[in-house]
């Protein structure tokens, strides 16, 4: 019975391939190495997934960049003051 179970619940998470084409179409338009693209509509499934990757490693790279600059700004400014409060929140 657990099979069973377990056959089922593989049929519902199934995704068709018409979701995955829109869920990549949607990726296309956030990405954007791809979005500005003139030739955007040719991109395979493939190149928008590592675009993506490559654009979530850049954010990520990005907000620690952020962090850290935030932590040095905070190392030069009074402890107690109220700008330290607002870069503490930002950075946690």
């Amino acid at each position: 019975m657990s099979n069973r179970r377990s056959r089922q619940s593989a049929e519902v998470s199934r995704i068709t391939d018409d979701q995955i084409i829109e869920l990549v179409s949607k990726l296309q338009q956030l990405i954007p190495e791809i979005r500005n693209n003139r030739r955007s509509n040719k991109v395979s499934a493939s190149k928008v997934l590592q675009e993506t990757c490559n654009y979530v490693r850049s954010l990520h790279r990005e907000v620690d960049d952020l962090s850290e600059r935030l932590s040095q700004l905070l190392a030069t400014i009074d402890a107690e003051s109220p700008e330290a409060s607002i870069i503490r929140s930002l950075i946690m």
